[in-house]
């Protein structure tokens, strides 16, 4: 999906854009602003097929328990079906050595990984709008992210085992035009109150640099921030081209260390990048390619440790990863 910045994307349009037709999909509900105004849109779109997904992450106690019954009424409300689960995330989060934010992604996934499983449906749609794109964005370069990241208008996943297709029709549309839409329809919706606690990175992005960067630019940054990722789409699709032309994977998908060797630095380390990606590493900075590189020209090297307690690791002339997924 192309991005069209002049004017921000009407939500009904976006919704349709979708072209979800008579497929069942999943949705994940929090039950904030964004992904209740994403459901109603979807009801309005004539999307019947709809399955709730809601996981209370544990993390604000009885706030948490209120937003769960407040998506299971709103589900009841209108006859749709309703998953929910209960993760302990900031018990995952002390376990794994994890942020917060990424053990309550790596168990949305996994949580709506099992929905898909039990409805026997793969594609789930989710909520993150315009705004939500731009603090991506600021928050991938901040911790020093290989190339511009954004997420995807579409994306294809493996959690474990289970093939996941996302959608994001709302990534073209504001955060206030969604609360526009839920006030014209008297839509009420949970607000989270740690999305204005100051220590959450986001929160900050959101609250702080956002603002402060229209200050300074003297405009509104979001869509020049977006269009960044846009045109990052045509420098990905280089890369791959580039990655499948160098045919340096044997038959058992491992990186073959004679032929990568052949190539120049900036060629292995987008071979290195797209392995991991496709393993699922995450937190791919550039700190982590150059230590990969090592595996390379450094016959004392034999393994490097990698994000998640996985490890990347030369043997026989092949190079593959271990560990814990």
């Amino acid at each position: 999906m192309r991005y069209a910045w002049r004017v921000p994307l009407n939500p009904v349009d976006a919704i349709h854009a979708l072209c979800p037709g008579r497929k069942k999909f999943l949705v994940g509900v929090s039950g904030g602003a964004d992904s209740v105004a994403l459901l109603h849109l979807l009801r309005d779109a004539g999307c019947a097929k709809l399955v709730v997904c809601h996981l209370n992450h544990q993390l604000r106690g009885r706030e948490s328990d209120a937003d769960e019954n407040f998506v299971r009424i709103l589900s009841a409300r209108l006859s749709l079906p309703f998953h929910a689960n209960r993760v302990d995330v900031a018990a995952i989060a002390r376990s794994e050595g994890l942020s917060i934010e990424t053990a309550a992604r790596h168990a949305r996934h996994r949580f709506f990984a099992a929905c898909a499983k039990s409805e026997r449906c793969p594609r789930l749609i989710l909520a993150h709008h315009a705004e939500d794109q731009s603090e991506t964005l600021l928050w991938n370069l901040l911790r020093g992210s290989h190339g511009l990241k954004g997420m995807r208008a579409m994306q294809e996943l493996e959690v474990d085992g289970r093939r996941l297709v996302l959608y994001r029709p709302l990534l073209e549309v504001r955060r206030e035009q969604l609360r526009d839409y839920l006030h014209e329809h008297s839509i009420t919706w949970r607000e989270d109150a740690s999305n204005v606690e100051p220590f959450a990175v986001r929160n900050r992005l959101r609250r702080e640099a956002l603002p402060l960067l229209a200050d300074i630019a003297r405009r509104d940054v979001v869509p020049i921030l977006n269009r960044q990722i846009d045109a990052q789409v045509d420098v990905d699709e280089l890369r791959e081209w580039i990655v499948a032309t160098c045919q340096v994977f044997d038959p058992q998908g491992r990186i073959h260390v004679a032929a990568l060797r052949k190539f120049p630095p900036a060629v292995q380390t987008l071979v290195f990048r797209h392995y991991l990606v496709g393993q699922g590493v995450d937190e791919i900075s550039r700190g982590v390619l150059q230590r990969c590189l090592v595996l390379l020209v450094d016959e004392k090297w034999f393994a490097v440790n990698l994000p998640g307690d996985r490890q990347l690791r030369r043997r026989a002339g092949r190079i593959f990863l271990q560990g814990a997924k």
